[in-house]
């Protein structure tokens, strides 16, 4: 076990889940000042001694996204030359994930730009969730703890009780997860068939498996402007589903998503806590899971040294 103090501090990206975080493991949140200068740049104080602390930062770099990274960069960098011992980011959601490679000449690689961000900054180790492409752990040179979502949506979908369920996958990129989930609720899997023309556009080409006279589960990692989880939903009605839900890990949703999720026949949408809602623009149908335990787990075990994996094994 560690004989280092855990401390934990936060941005102003998540605080509930911050909160939620610290109540989970009994410990005060970090005392630290956030501020802007005149000119708009961000001024950051740690208010008490963390030499020789393990530190955890809980900061999803969402929406405003550059706002939230200058935070956490700017924290961690605070907290290196206060001589912590060790600096651990917590990144519930990791923003300009969805630019992990080249598709076309001249395109930048902004996962790993971050990455290259955090560890320049002082990072010791990160833990983050779901990212959208799992290489994107080889992009850092230093130790990442990747948390599933699945199996907080597994749990719940469980205990609702649906019989003769599908799972369905909006794409062919999305596989695994819509298989890992369907594993865990004993389910089997629908893909639907897709083509994206441009960035935030899709057009349904056509669904494999067996969805008629089911009630649908579709699965993906993030929904930004739900066109392609509204569009997947009115297909697989369409084809003679029953019922359909939606889930993420990740509720972007950005534009005119709440407006498409509303008019849609998605019954439910359910989400986690890893980016915060507008409490304005919630609708009735999205239902919010907390992801405060499991990153509360994976913080206290790293910080005694134990294993993270048996958390979702």
């Amino acid at each position: 076990m560690s004989f280092k103090q855990l401390k934990v501090f936060c941005g102003n990206a998540n605080r509930n889940l911050a909160g939620e975080i610290i109540e989970y493991l009994n410990v005060p949140l970090g005392k630290a000042e956030l501020k802007r200068f005149s000119d708009g740049e961000i001024s950051i104080a740690i208010d008490e001694s963390v030499r020789g602390a393990d530190v955890f930062v809980v900061q999803p770099t969402c929406n405003p996204s550059n706002d939230n990274i200058m935070e956490l960069l700017i924290m961690i960098d605070a907290l290196k030359r206060a001589s912590a011992y060790r600096i651990t980011p917590v990144i519930p959601y990791y923003g300009y994930a969805r630019q992990e490679r080249k598709s076309k000449a001249r395109d930048p690689i902004t996962a790993k730009l971050m990455a290259n961000l955090i560890t320049t900054a002082g990072a010791d180790r990160v833990v983050t969730m779901d990212l959208h492409a799992p290489a994107i752990q080889g992009f850092f040179d230093i130790p990442v703890d990747h948390l599933p979502g699945v199996p907080i949506l597994a749990e719940y979908f469980k205990n609702k009780g649906l019989d003769n369920v599908v799972v369905v996958s909006p794409d062919h990129g999305g596989v695994q997860r819509a298989r890992n989930l369907a594993e865990r609720i004993g389910a089997p899997l629908a893909i639907i068939d897709k083509r994206r023309p441009e960035a935030n556009v899709s057009e349904i080409m056509n669904i494999i498996g067996d969805i008629e006279g089911k009630q649908v589960i579709m699965i993906d990692d993030i929904i930004d402007t739900a066109g392609t989880i509204t569009q997947g939903a009115q297909a697989l009605m369409d084809r003679g589903a029953t019922e359909v839900y939606a889930c993420c890990t990740h509720p972007v949703l950005s534009g005119p998503a709440f407006e498409r999720l509303e008019n849609s026949p998605i019954k439910e949408v359910v989400v986690t806590n890893t980016i915060p809602l507008d409490s304005e623009k919630i609708i009735p149908k999205i239902k919010t899971l907390s992801v405060a335990p499991l990153l509360g787990e994976a913080i206290q075990r790293i910080h005694e040294d134990l294993s993270v994996s048996k958390l979702f094994s």
